[in-house]
C-alpha cells in the first residue's frame, strides 16, 4: 500500500509504508543486538630467556668474543625475571669423578679468573685451581661466580622463576665413568637436588647429548620424577647466536609463525625484545 503526500514545493512525492516499516525494524534490531566482539586475542606464551653463546666454529675467535651471557647464577636470573621470563635456561656440569653439579656453560674455566683447565678436570672446592670462589672476568655478568645447582635452584626459587636445565655432553666424564662409585655419585649430584625440590617448585631437565638424554629418562622415571621430563618451551628465535647480536628484527617471521601455532612456552635468546614484540599480539 502507498500513500500520497504534498512535498515542500508543492507537488507529490510517493512513500512505501512497508518500506518505511522495514527500515524501522532494522534500526531497532540494530539498537538491541550489541555488535560482535573483536576476535580474543591468544593466550602469551610463557617466556624462558636463554643466554647466547656466539655462532662458529669453536676456536679462540669464539672464545673471545663469547659475553659468557647465560643466566647461570642470581644476577642473570633476576636479569631475565625483569626482561618478562616466567622460566629461565642454565648450564649443569659436574667437577672430576661428579664431585659437584655445578652452574657453567663452558667446557673449561674460560671466562673465569684462575688457571684456565677443563671443568671435568678440577674439584669443586679442594685443590689449587678449585672452581668454588671462581669469578666471571669477561662479558656482561663480570663479577659473578659459580654456583651449585642446590643454590641456583634455591634462587630460581627465591625469584618465583621456573627453572630449565640442560645436562651438558661434557658430564659424560662422570656420568658414564667405569667406575661405578663414580657414576652413582655423578647421577646423585644431578637428580637429587632436583628430588629435594619439585614439589614445591617446577623444574625440568634435559640434554642434547643422546645417550645421556636416554639415562636421563630412565633414571628420573625409576626415582618417580618423570615430571621433570616434559612441558619444555618451543624454541622460537630464527637467528643464531652472535657477538655482537644480530637484531632482532631477523626472528619476527619465526617468532609469528611459532605464535601461531599457540604454543604455551617458547625459549629465546632475545628475551626483551621477544617480550615487546608481543604487545598486542597476545593477551
Amino acid at each position: 500500500m502507498t500513500i500520497s503526500v504534498i512535498s515542500s514545493a508543492g507537488g507529490f512525492r510517493r512513500s512505501s509504508v512497508q518500506g518505511s516499516l522495514a527500515a524501522l525494524a532494522v534500526g531497532v534490531l540494530a539498537a538491541l543486538v550489541p555488535a560482535s566482539p573483536a576476535a580474543a586475542l591468544p593466550a602469551c606464551p610463557q617466556i624462558f630467556g636463554h643466554g647466547g653463546y656466539p655462532s662458529g666454529a669453536k676456536g679462540s675467535d669464539t672464545w673471545n668474543r663469547d659475553k659468557v651471557r647465560q643466566p647461570n647464577h642470581p644476577t642473570g636470573i633476576q636479569q631475565q625475571k625483569s626482561w618478562g621470563a616466567a622460566g629461565v635456561e642454565a648450564d649443569v656440569q659436574l667437577t672430576r669423578d661428579g664431585t659437584k653439579a655445578v652452574m657453567w656453560h663452558n667446557t673449561s674455566t674460560w671466562g673465569l679468573d684462575g688457571v684456565k683447565r677443563p671443568i671435568t678436570e678440577i674439584w669443586w672446592a679442594t685443590g689449587s685451581d678449585k672452581l668454588q670462589g671462581r669469578h666471571i672476568n669477561r662479558g656482561v655478568y663480570v663479577g659473578e661466580t659459580v654456583y651449585t645447582l642446590r643454590e641456583w635452584l634455591d634462587s630460581a626459587k627465591s625469584k618465583n622463576m621456573i627453572a630449565l636445565l640442560e645436562l651438558k655432553p661434557e658430564a659424560r666424564q662422570s656420568l658414564f665413568n667405569s667406575d661405578p662409585a663414580i657414576k652413582s655419585r655423578a647421577w646423585s649430584e644431578v637428580l637429587s637436588p632436583i628430588k629435594e625440590r619439585y614439589g614445591s617448585q617446577e623444574i625440568m631437565i634435559y640434554s642434547h647429548d643422546a645417550a645421556i638424554w636416554t639415562e636421563l629418562q630412565n633414571r628420573a622415571s625409576a626415582q618417580g620424577l618423570s615430571a621433570v621430563l616434559h612441558n619444555r618451551p618451543t624454541w622460537t628465535d630464527a637467528l643464531a647466536w652472535e657477538e655482537p647480536p644480530s637484531a632482532w628484527t631477523g626472528n619476527v617471521s619465526k617468532w609469528q609463525q611459532v605464535l601461531n601455532q599457540g604454543p604455551k612456552r617458547v625459549a629465546t635468546t632475545y628475551t626483551d625484545d621477544y617480550r615487546k614484540w608481543l604487545t598486542g599480539k597476545c593477551g
